[in-house]
Formats: C-alpha cells, structure tokens, sequence
C-alpha cells in the first residue's frame, strides 16, 4: 500500500509493511544472520549465485528494512538505516562523511557521548571540532572554516533545552557546500521534520520516544538524498552497526503508538513546567511551551508540539538539587528518556560527566540541573511526587 499521502498516524501503523507468503498482519521477524541461494547460476553476472533480495542480515533484513522504511516515511527522507543504537547512527555520521583534516561545528550542550567519541576517538585520526552555542547563527557563521565539512545539531538540546533555528543555520551551511545532520532524538518526527526545513541528515536515538518503552537499545539515520544515504549504508555495512532483526520488531511495535505516548506526555509536561516555574523552591525551568524559554516563539515555528523534556534547578543549587532527585518516588532516577515512565536524572554527574566542568558550564550545563523526562502517568501523581519531594528540600 503506497502511505506516502496518509496522515502520521495512519503512517505509524501502515508505512514499512510488506506481503509475506502467510498475509500476516503484525511484521514478521526474520530473525536469521544469512539467507540461502537458489543455485550458482547466475547469467551474465559476475557473482556465483542467484538470491531472493537478500544475502546476510548485516547488509539487509526484511524485518529492518520495514522499520527502515517507516522511518524514512515519518522524516519524508530517502530511505533510512537501523543501527543497534543511537552511538553507533553517530560514530556511523562521522566515520562516513569526515576524514582526516575535515572540520565539523557542533551544539555544545550535545549529548555528551556524541561529543565524547569525537574527541576520544575522532580526533586520534586527524578530525577537528568546535563546539558553540548554536542558538545564535552568528556563532555558527564565526565557527566555519575552509575544512568544515559538518554542522551537527542538536535541538532541542540535551539537557538545555536550547533550540536551533533549523532552516537558517542550513541555509547558513549550505551556502559553503557543508552537511548538516540534526539529532531529533527530543522530538521524533512526529513533532519535528528537520529533513522538511534543510537538513541533510536526521539522526535519532530510537531507545528513546520512537520506541517509547526502555525495553531496546537503537539508532537511526535518515538521509534527504541518494547519494549520502548510499555512503552512510556503505559504511554502516563495512562497519557492523547493524540493528537486529528482533530489536527491529519491537521499534515497529513500540513507534505505533509514538503519538498516542506523546500527546499525553506533552500534556502532562506543560501542567509540570507551570507547576515548577510557580513553585518558591525552583529558581529557574526551561520548556519550550513556557514564554519564559528564551526560543519560545522558535518552537512554535518549527516545532509541532513542545516535547515532553524540561530541566530546571532549584534555589540552593547543587545540594538543594541532589536532595529532591533522592527524594522523588515515582520519578526513577535514571539515564535515557522518552519511555512511558518519568525519569529523573542529573547531566553533571550521569550523561556529561565525560566532559570538564568548565565545558559544562559553558554549554550551560550547571551543577543544579536536573532533567526530567516525562511519562504518561497521572498528572495527579505527578505533581504529588514533585510536591512530597520539594517538602525535603
């Protein structure tokens, strides 16, 4: 069935389906590593073997190629590939499309691993990078230089909550021949197309709000165009990033319902955020649906929803902090983010803690933040948690 015309729902259900030979409704896992040859003949052709469509599973899998395609659906890309997590669709990016001597410009309140790999592994191999505060587009023309080759972004940032302007910083890249990949693991597509505003590339954890239920491990590329998704493949292939075709199947599952999750989530997260940025023990929140965020009416634009990810400190600072993090009971303290259940987590200490205080600090990542992540558990309960867990502070 072509889905290309359906709505994004209809798309989250139907978009990356197939016939097999039994009709089945859900797709089928094809969970084996190699698939047979019908015989060695093979015509003209140089290659000892005639095949169905498919030879190993790390090059192609019916069952990943059905996520893959729905998530180049979702994004309105090319085609997209399925990795077994969201470092491997980064270290994919940067092995791809940088070598030695290029530049890459970068959000500097990225995802601290993203940032980590560069300049642990990247860097041995003669790849630069400049990290800056990608807000303002001034900084990012200021950052370019004769060799960058990659602009990656990361809006909303993690864990600032900062917010690029998309389409200008493109247009920005583009008009000295750079690449720009944007990571909207905070958004999904279902709030934001980053292809739709002049990407080239999107990038997403899927652990996150695309599968929504902390039950995988994944990643995903999409490419706008032929010719850098068929370099990405290449690489991803060569490299061994592959998604499992089980892990594939329960993304299909788990993004079905993305929606449905998100739209609770959200509701559930500008009831929070007012509640916080009221509250006399909270000295500052960052959501893009509060008018205090500083790319608030950015949102609005490029953004179809405000997201379901705020972080916020409390008066006191660190100490003050700490205290209401080991006091929260249905909030988890944990890493990740965008399952069904609330997370409760502090970048300093957990997510960032790979990089020096002084490039936390300036990437705005101060020792009082927290970063809540947010569930579709009862609002009532919600806020009960956050009330029982200021009286501590």
């Amino acid at each position: 069935m072509e889905t290309k015309d359906l709505g994004f729902n209809s798309k989250l259900v139907h978009s990356g389906d197939f016939d097999d030979v039994f009709g089945s409704v859900v797709t089928p896992i094809y969970q084996t590593s190699t698939f047979f040859f019908d015989n060695c003949q093979n015509g003209a052709d140089l290659f000892a073997g005639k095949y169905k469509g498919y030879i190993y599973s790390r090059i192609g899998n019916p069952t990943i190629d059905a996520l893959e395609n729905k998530l180049a659906d979702l994004e309105n890309g090319y085609r997209g590939i399925a990795l077994a997590s969201g470092m491997a669709a980064v270290t994919t990016v940067y092995t791809a499309l940088l070598a030695k001597g290029d530049h890459m410009v970068s959000t500097d309140a990225v995802y601290g691993p993203s940032r980590g790999v560069m300049n642990a592994v990247f860097s041995k191999y003669g790849v630069e990078s400049t990290y800056i505060d990608t807000t303002n587009l001034e900084n990012i023309k200021n950052a370019i230089r004769p060799n960058t080759k990659m602009l990656y972004l990361e809006t909303p940032a993690n864990p600032t909550m900062d917010i690029v302007d998309i389409k200008a910083a493109c247009e920005i890249a583009h008009k000295h021949g750079i690449l720009v990949v944007v990571d909207n693991t905070f958004c999904s597509p279902y709030l934001q197309k980053p292809l739709n505003l002049g990407a080239d590339i999107v990038l997403h954890s899927l652990t996150k709000f695309i599968n929504g239920h902390a039950d995988i491990v994944g990643g995903a590329i999409i490419a706008k165009e032929k010719n850098v998704y068929d370099n990405l493949r290449k690489t991803m292939t060569m490299m061994g990033g592959n998604m499992d075709p089980h892990q594939a199947y329960m993304v299909i599952r788990g993004v079905k319902t993305m929606a449905l999750r998100m739209d609770r989530a959200q509701e559930n997260s500008m009831k929070i955020a007012e509640f916080l940025e009221n509250h006399p023990k909270v000295e500052w929140v960052k959501y893009p649906g509060l008018k205090s965020h500083p790319q608030h009416e950015l949102a609005k634009t490029q953004m179809s929803g405000f997201g379901a990810m705020i972080c916020f400190g409390l008066k006191g600072g660190f100490d003050s902090s700490v205290k209401f993090m080991d006091n929260v009971k249905l909030a988890m303290l944990a890493v990740s983010l965008g399952g069904v259940e609330t997370l409760i987590q502090h970048p300093a200490s957990m997510t960032h803690a790979g990089m020096t205080k002084e490039q936390r600090l300036e990437a705005g990542i101060t020792d009082d933040l927290i970063r809540y992540s947010i569930g579709i558990e009862d609002i009532a309960d919600l806020i009960h948690d956050l009330e029982q867990a200021f009286e501590k502070v």
